[in-house]
């Protein structure tokens, strides 16, 4: 996927803007972005229609060993889109979770060893030093913005988002084009971590939506009576 100034409705960003910005970011620090060290690239299907896919593209950075936090964007340029986020957490953190909220986020195994998820640009060795790390972890992801309908803007509620955890899942015309843009070859690529392994407890029954569709919805709820208060000037 490729992504356009055309695509995002609005003027056209002015001078005085831009400059703005040059200024800005002179001043200020953006330390949480700066802390950004790391591209995935990836396909995440929406929790309840695994047939609408998209390619994502996360920007992470590491909280500690046992957690990363990603912006996941449309694409890897400057016009790229900011579609959701992802946390990424390790197989001890996902098993302290209550039950109840282990069918939010999904597995990485097949992700990882069938090739899929990968970093542009970077060796391969160097990629499979960690990515045997991400190959045991789980992740929760929302996405906010729904592209692949061709939206402008982001509308409607957040989608919750799962990965690819069999072959025959991923559309085809998807797969082609990320390795033809990335020189990538997915089957090669799975040839050589077929040596990862996966949790050590085996995938959870309850990750990946317990095996379900799974989406959020909206429902009017009453707000509590706000106690009524007085001012008092002194």
């Amino acid at each position: 996927m490729t992504t356009s100034l055309k695509q995002v409705p609005g003027e056209k960003t002015h001078m005085t803007t831009s400059m703005i910005e040059t200024a800005t970011g002179v001043i200020q620090s953006f330390s949480p972005i700066k802390k950004i060290h790391q591209h995935l690239c990836a396909f995440h299907f929406y929790g309840d229609d695994r047939s609408r896919q998209v390619e994502a593209h996360h920007f992470c950075s590491h909280q500690n060993e046992e957690l990363r936090q990603c912006l996941i964007y449309d694409g890897p340029d400057s016009h790229a889109r900011l579609i959701g986020v992802e946390y990424i957490v390790s197989e001890p953190l996902f098993l302290s979770l209550p039950d109840s909220e282990k069918p939010l986020w999904h597995s990485h195994q097949y992700e990882v060893k069938s090739g899929l998820l990968f970093m542009p640009a970077v060796p391969l060795l160097l990629q499979r030093a960690d990515l045997e790390k991400v190959c045991k972890s789980y992740g929760k992801t929302f996405h906010f913005w729904q592209v692949d309908r061709g939206d402008e803007l982001p509308l409607g509620l957040p989608q919750i988002m799962m990965a690819l955890t069999a072959d025959g899942q991923l559309r085809e015309d998807l797969a082609m084009g990320v390795e033809q843009r990335f020189g990538m070859s997915f089957a090669k690529e799975r040839e050589n971590r077929v040596y990862m392994a996966g949790p050590e407890q085996g995938i959870h029954p309850l990750a990946n939506g317990a095996g379900k569709g799974i989406a959020l919805t909206l429902r009017e709820t009453q707000l509590p009576q706000e106690e009524e208060t007085s001012t008092v000037f002194l």
